[in-house]
């Protein structure tokens, strides 16, 4: 054959190729006769090259000739690939894409060369990989052809295929390859020169109205109050991610130096309870993407995944296979505080490098949320302490009395304190606060409460214990004042001591309302207390009540304070009554004085004698 004849009938193949081109546009449901021709036309194409390599074999072997001859054939080569009408992939002996025609392209929706070097398999159905690389094997061996079905998927299309796998052998390639021919036999091609639908105005707009829509969604989420008092901001964001953005999502958080899974969210619409449990059961530590978005700080996105170990392995192998993942996307949380993962499958569109730029705004997110969540935290659980070290749990028993108590937080943590204790043959009480607030007042109530309670295991009178305390506090120089009321209870005896404190009321059975003496220097201003010393008779059905500045200093709309005589109405109502009635009698009339408004800490304390 000559060469004019070998061109003449390379252009009857390319006008056979557009004629088939036609009948699969026209009869898109009966693509079989179609297939059928199309491998007949691919076998003509191949006795074409036979013809044309022995024809270049008997050629003047001249150096510029031979050169020319294998352009020719290369030539020829490369427009029978370009031209045959439907899907050819030349892949190598590891599977790795080396050539890929115009039409996969289209069918796959990918720009022409995107899919050159990468793992063909990673497009098959994860039941169907093992098996296409047997048959990949066996055609690579035996050179036998060899056929199956299967679906692909890439790019957000899914496509039900019968794949047809030669042997060939390429000019310039050291080792043989294969021809796959994949013929879809479910979903209709694309046009030929139709713009991929995610590249199209419209579409750019929304995928960028939803990215600024997440980030939105994303801060009111993780600024919620209920996200800083309870651990829920990692919970909540991949909850928010795996609804709207991936198939799969994993936060790994460090702690003590190492990351460890926080949260896994799976596909909600699959039977997946399995397939989560191995993937929180996986050592973050053994993924490659999450060591290195955690060294290296940055985020990755892998638009098609290309190698399935990245994640880590459960028993069954790699978890990426598991979950059919297609693309992947990798970002810090926060300044190296975690990762975070999201996984698509192969039948959504993949993560992009504008979806990067948004979930890396995301990580950053949750990384503040996630540390101020964990400083909330500390000082809640410091301020818990610092609360339980002024006020007991649990009140003890008193022989001969009964004891009830109501305590309120102000706006920041307590300066109050109230106490109940036993002494030599008898009970001891103390109740007062620190001139102040915050932690340092806090510290301060909280040691002069521990003061009171440990000297008064040595000493006989109260107010011996008030001025020991007064030279501590007075020593330790931190510059602040209590005022403080302590009693000791023996028999129907109570003697008090009071430094600077609202004087004790005390609830007679008839209503009667007799405020005692109170009054003294607060502890603190000086090394010689100056003190308030009272001795009372608490009788069967007197009821003695103490109660805190915050009490008295309440305030209502008008601005007007609570006050004592406010105070000495509302015991007069609860003659007769349980310690536990006077109390909530108190802290309710109080409540509807200042509608529920508590700023100042309020202690009310009452001791009835039975």
């Amino acid at each position: 054959m000559t060469m004019p004849d070998l061109e003449h009938a390379l252009d009857a193949l390319a006008g056979r190729v557009t004629s088939l081109r036609e009948a699969r546009t026209a009869y898109p449901n009966d693509l079989a006769p179609t297939l059928d021709a199309t491998l007949a036309e691919l076998d003509t194409a191949v006795e074409l090259l036979a013809e044309a390599r022995e024809q270049l074999r008997k050629a003047p072997k001249r150096t510029a000739g031979r050169k020319d001859g294998a352009q020719r054939e290369l030539k020829l080569l490369r427009q029978v690939f370009r031209a045959f009408p439907v899907p050819v992939i030349v892949l190598d002996g590891g599977g790795v894409v080396r050539r890929i025609n115009p039409e996969t392209s289209r069918m796959l929706g990918s720009p022409d060369g995107y899919l050159v070097g990468r793992s063909f398999p990673l497009l098959v159905d994860v039941s169907r990989r093992a098996a296409f690389r047997s048959h990949l094997t066996s055609v690579l061996q035996t050179g036998q052809p060899s056929a199956f079905e299967t679906r692909l998927a890439h790019q957000g299309r899914t496509h039900t295929v019968q794949v047809a796998l030669t042997r060939l052998t390429m000019p310039g390639e050291p080792q043989q390859m294969v021809a796959a021919v994949a013929l879809p036999t479910e979903v209709q091609l694309p046009e030929p020169g139709a713009r991929r639908p995610e590249q199209s105005d419209g579409a750019l707009l929304i995928a960028a109205a939803k990215r600024q829509d997440l980030l939105v969604k994303m801060g009111k989420l993780l600024l919620d109050e209920q996200a800083l008092l309870r651990p829920v901001a990692v919970a909540r964001a991949t909850r928010l991610l795996a609804a709207e953005w991936a198939d799969w999502v994993i936060a790994d958080l460090v702690r003590d130096g190492l990351a460890r899974r926080s949260a896994v969210m799976g596909p909600k619409n699959l039977p997946v309870a399995g397939l989560v449990r191995q993937v929180e059961a996986s050592d973050p530590m053994g993924s490659q993407v999450v060591l290195q978005v955690l060294e290296r700080r940055t985020g990755v996105v892998q638009e098609m995944v290309d190698d399935e170990t990245l994640l880590g392995f459960s028993a069954e192998g790699p978890l990426l296979t598991a979950m059919g993942a297609g693309s992947l996307v990798c970002v810090p949380i926060g300044n190296g505080d975690g990762a975070l993962t999201l996984v698509r499958g192969h039948d959504r569109s993949p993560f992009t490098l504008a979806d990067l730029a948004v979930l890396q705004e995301v990580g950053l997110q949750l990384g503040l949320a996630v540390r101020a969540q964990s400083s909330y935290q500390s000082r809640s659980r410091a301020a818990d302490a610092l609360s339980a070290s002024v006020a007991p749990r649990n009140l003890p028993d008193v022989p001969g009395y009964e004891a009830a108590a109501v305590y309120h937080p102000g706006s920041s943590v307590g300066a109050e304190f109230y106490d109940v204790f036993p002494v030599s043959k008898g009970w001891g009480f103390a109740l007062g606060g620190a001139a102040g607030k915050g932690e340092e007042a806090a510290s301060v109530s909280a040691m002069v409460r521990g003061g009171l309670r440990v000297l008064s295991a040595w000493e006989s009178d109260p107010d011996l214990v008030m001025r020991k305390v007064n030279e501590a506090l007075v020593a330790q120089g931190t510059g602040m004042f209590v005022m403080a009321v302590a009693g000791f209870v023996k028999g129907r005896t109570l003697r008090m001591s009071s430094a600077g404190h609202h004087p004790a009321v005390l609830l007679q059975p008839d209503g009667g309302v007799r405020y005692a003496a109170g009054g003294g220097v607060p502890l603190g201003i000086s090394p010689e207390a100056e003190t308030s010393v009272e001795t009372l008779t608490v009788a069967p059905g007197e009821t003695l009540v103490l109660y805190s500045e915050g009490l008295i200093s309440s305030r209502n709309d008008r601005g007007e304070p609570y006050g004592e005589e406010r105070l000495a109405d509302v015991l007069a109502r609860c003659a007769g009554q349980e310690p536990s009635a006077v109390v909530k009698a108190v802290e309710e009339d109080r409540n509807l004085f200042s509608g529920g408004q508590v700023w100042d800490e309020i202690v009310v304390f009452a001791l009835r004698g039975v």
